[in-house]
């Protein structure tokens, strides 16, 4: 915490500012003084309200959290701490163990249980959740509970974790939510207010620690903003004209192909540099913009790279480099850091993991930190860094959604980053989360964050970024198998469905609708409007506008219907083609002749290979047959057909032209029905026949009826927008009822009342993404008959994603896996249909790609033969996604432990949790 001279004075005046005695105790407590909006918070926390504090990163937001701890104690009550991370609950524990002894404090992570009954529990929120619907013994007393990093519940995978809880707590319970800044956090608040009661809503833009921006630009470090235009301070909006101005200067020269550095300096800047004569695009290399950094004393610094591999080879390229940023006495204590946390790992497999690299990177202060870094490795390097002993990381964007590691500097090489779909630029809130990083409170006077500069990069994007502080919070809960059961069991149908329709995502769906309401009551004002100058209701314009409205959209059916007609008979035709067909591309690039070269046989996309006269070969489809293709001819071709070499499609050109035929002219194009449509041509003579058809304003009328048309539309559109929004969830929570209803889970009991039946309390105690695939599994005993290993092996494929498309094995390793594997897909098969006839979200598709792994580590085969095993294209798996996934697959294992029918199932997977359990696994859950 900061602690510069005076403001020890300012402390004193705010404690003796704040009301009530808790407070006032707590407060004098601490080595530090309160701030305004910690004493905000608390103080509405010690009146009885609920809190939600919304800060940035580091400003002190734990605080409130931890004065909620004391509030339970000195009453005599219990508090909850959940976070949403195990490597945040590990953090907190060990926080106020140090602060009021083991005896007080518990710690409940799912492969953890320490101290249960403790006053203080710390838990993944998880834990919690699956606490409340099991109504467990341990909320008795339970007067707190701390939601940290609330802001999780915007987690397209977790977050309806988030929001069960705020849903299911008693309203006796004080809820602390803690929040990164979010723009939205009076509308959050707002509800939370009507879910929860009285909850006072916090909200604190200002960082402990001033952060400057700059943008690094070859060897030249300049400011961001213009600093005498913002008065001397950080931020602003006016970009430094110096950095405009040699950036453009930069941009120019590489234009010309050459590049001599100006003279001069810019504010803060480094050696100037560049090599005389050559345009430099790129950034410096990253062991150079390390030591600039170093020479500027903006050590220690977080360099954010958006690729794991990349983040392994910035610390290799330091190492080749040669660079140091440690003494011969930090080098021993790094050592003996790291010594500790290895000691419990093998040998054999430090080697595997690239041990010594690690630890002769992390003595000279340099480090990587992502997830596929084996787990007491990443720890290792937060410890270090925390210390200040590790000076440079290069880290993932992970890191700042999770562990406390602030740097001095935060260093951004890219602002493009993979999205898992594909390359997007960086919304402002993701910047400002990176850079929330830069600056520790109590350490540095100011923070920093560097934008290495390339072509491209504009200093007033970088600008925008920096400047803007939206990061709206959007729910992302939506009810599951689980959830339902789990409800209906707890407080039936109706009650559930009236919960659902409380959450925050209604909430926002629900918010959405007043503005379309707002939209549709404006339109009925201004169709009144239109309507009174086409005379009214009853006037005979109106029925005429009826008409045409009719005869147009009748004109628009027939010719969608002319278009499908047209595009089938292409189809048929493609499909009817043979090898060695000449036919007429009628139109676009590669119109003229063409040979097929092979067939497709698809009835609704055919793409045959072609090869033109001029030479192209490549795939055709209905889209270039305006109408359906002949063949006109036909040519002897070659058995095999290479039409990728230049030589054959030189050959075959050749030998089409010579073959005599010509293209065709462009062909009429099949006519629609319209000329023959009945109903048509009613409405054509009606609309003739019409009196109004003959009025002398007829046209200045048609103009205001198509507006009035064109407003009902729209008013009907938002109409049926509302009435998808309203109760959207209640409605797929009834679909997913129907569906556990099919399948036996539910049951109508005697008093009419839907009712969970046995197999129903299985799948309640099942919080798998899969949780309906698995307990379908374990009902039909799918997985009967396995081995401890080959339980772990299938069970891994409801777990497992891999990273990229196509990564799946086909095959298990043993007969009874691939024959379970096969009825364990065929049972998603059967329940993917179901879930498409009722408009559910989609389970997610079985996948192999870690079943070998699994396999052969819990068979006792050696680290190395298993990474390579589950690795890909001739890479091994990493070992930290080898523990993260042996990790998720215990997780499953215990839970079909107590949710299994079968006793040989569960006493298998009791065994293979045990198999997997052991060496780097291990270590991790220790």
């Amino acid at each position: 915490m900061a602690n510069h001279s005076g403001q020890q004075n300012i402390g004193d005046i705010r404690t003796r500012l704040v009301d009530g005695p808790k407070l006032t105790e707590f407060a004098a407590s601490l080595p530090f003084p309160l701030d305004p909006f910690q004493i905000r918070a608390c103080s509405a926390l010690e009146d009885g309200h609920g809190v939600l504090v919304c800060a940035p990163t580091g400003a002190g937001k734990t605080v409130v959290g931890e004065f909620a701890v004391h509030l339970a104690l000195t009453s005599g009550a219990k508090c909850f701490y959940t976070t949403p991370i195990k490597a945040l609950s590990n953090q907190k524990y060990a926080e106020l163990v140090a602060r009021y002894g083991k005896g007080y404090v518990g710690l409940l992570t799912g492969d953890q249980s320490i101290n249960s009954d403790a006053p203080i529990v710390i838990m993944t929120t998880e834990v919690l959740r699956n606490m409340l619907y099991a109504e467990s013994p341990a909320l008795r007393g339970l007067s707190h509970v701390v939601m940290d990093e609330v802001h999780y519940l915007a987690d397209r995978f977790r977050g309806a974790v988030w929001e069960e809880v705020i849903l299911h707590l008693s309203e006796d319970v004080r809820l602390v939510s803690l929040s990164a800044t979010v723009s939205n956090a009076e509308e959050f608040g707002a509800w939370m207010e009507t879910v929860r009661g009285n909850t006072t809503v916090v909200v604190d833009e200002t960082r402990p620690v001033p952060l400057w921006q700059h943008i690094l630009v070859g060897r030249r470090l300049f400011d961001l903003f213009d600093v005498e235009a913002n008065n001397g301070a950080p931020g602003g909006v006016v970009v430094d004209k110096n950095l405009v101005r040699y950036v453009k200067e930069r941009v120019q020269a590489e234009r010309m192909g050459a590049w001599e550095a100006p003279r001069g300096r810019g504010p803060r800047s480094g050696r100037s540099g560049g090599r005389p004569g050559r345009p430099e695009s790129r950034p410096i290399p990253r062991p150079d913009v390390i030591k600039l950094l170093d020479e500027e004393g903006l050590l220690p610094a977080i360099t954010f790279i958006f690729s794991r591999a990349g983040c392994d080879g910035a610390v290799d390229q330091c190492l080749r480099s040669g660079l140091r940023l440690t003494s011969e006495e930090q080098a021993r204590e790094i050592t003996e850091v790291v010594e500790r946390h290895t000691a419990e790992i093998p040998r054999s497999d430090l080697e595997v993991l690239g041990y010594w690299e690690w630890r002769d990177a992390l003595e000279r202060g340099i480090a990587a930190h992502h997830a596929g870094m084996l787990p007491v490795f990443r720890h290792t390097v937060e410890e270090l860094f925390v210390r200040g002993l590790v000076r440079a990381v290069f880290a993932t964007e992970t890191l700042a959604l999770g562990i406390n590691m602030p740097a001095r500097t935060v260093v951004l090489e890219r602002l493009v980053k993979f999205n898992g779909e594909a390359h997007a630029n960086l919304s402002a809130g993701e910047y400002t989360q990176l850079t929330g990083r830069a600056g520790r409170r109590g350490i540095d006077v100011e923070g920093h964050a560097v934008v290495l500069w390339q072509s491209g990069v504009e200093p007033t994007e970088v600008a925008g970024l920096a400047s803007t502080r939206t990061f709206p919070l959007r729910s992302s809960f939506r009810p599951s198998y689980n959830m339902a059961v789990n409800l209906v069991d707890r407080m039936g149908v109706d009650a559930s469905r009236m919960l659902l329709e409380r959450s925050f995502a209604q909430y926002q769906a629900d918010a959405s609708v007043v503005g379309l309401v707002r939209g549709i009551e404006k339109n009925a004002v201004a169709r009144r409007e239109l309507l009174g100058k086409l005379g009214g209701e009853d006037s005979p314009y109106v029925e005429y506008t009826a008409l045409r409205a009719r005869l147009k959209e009748r004109e628009r059916e027939l010719e969608r219907q002319g278009r499908t007609d047209r595009r089938n008979d292409a189809v048929t035709s493609l499909v009817s083609l043979r090898r060695g067909d000449v036919i007429s591309i009628p139109s676009g690039r590669r119109s003229g002749l063409a040979v097929v070269l092979e067939t497709d046989a698809n009835s609704v996309d055919p793409r045959p290979l072609v090869l033109t006269e001029d030479k192209w070969a490549g795939r055709v489809s209905s889209a270039d047959f305006p109408t359906p293709v002949s063949a006109l001819g036909h040519m002897r071709l070659p058995r095999h057909v290479d039409h990728r070499t230049a030589q054959t499609r030189r050959d075959l050109a050749s030998a089409l032209r010579g073959t005599g035929i010509s293209a065709p002219g462009r062909g009429r194009r099949r006519q629609s029905s319209a000329g023959d449509d009945r109903e048509l041509g009613v409405l054509r003579r009606a609309v003739r026949s019409h009196p109004c058809h003959t009025w002398p304003d007829r046209e200045h009328l048609a103009r205001l009826a198509e507006k009035y048309s064109r407003l009902e539309r729209d008013t009907e559109a938002m109409k049926q927008k509302v009435a998808a929004t309203t109760n959207s969830l209640a409605r797929t929570f009834d679909r997913i009822l129907a569906l556990l209803t099919e399948r036996g889970y539910l049951a109508a009991g005697a008093d009419g009342e839907v009712a969970v039946t046995e197999r129903g309390a299985k799948l309640g105690r099942l919080y798998s993404e899969s949780d309906l695939l698995v307990a379908e599994c374990l009902a039909e005993g799918i997985w009967r008959g396995l081995g401890p290993a080959e339980l772990a092996a299938v069970v891994s494929t409801v777990v497992y994603e891999s990273r990229q498309e196509g990564e799946s094995a086909e095959q298990g390793p043993t007969g009874n896996i691939r024959h379970a594997l096969t009825r364990t897909v065929a049972a998603w098969h059967e329940l993917r249909a179901d879930e498409i006839r009722l408009k559910l979200p989609p389970t997610r598709e079985p996948d192999t790609g870690f079943a070998v792994a699994v396999y052969k580590w819990a068979r006792k085969e050696s680290l190395e033969d298993v990474l390579f095993a589950a690795g890909q294209h001739g890479r091994a798996l990493s070992g930290g996604d080898f523990v993260r996934w042996c990790r998720q697959v215990i997780d499953l294992l215990d839970q079909i432990r107590s949710a299994s029918p079968d006793d040989e199932v569960t006493a298998t997977a009791t065994k293979a949790i045990s198999a997997i359990r052991r060496g780097v696994v291990a270590v991790d859950a220790a």
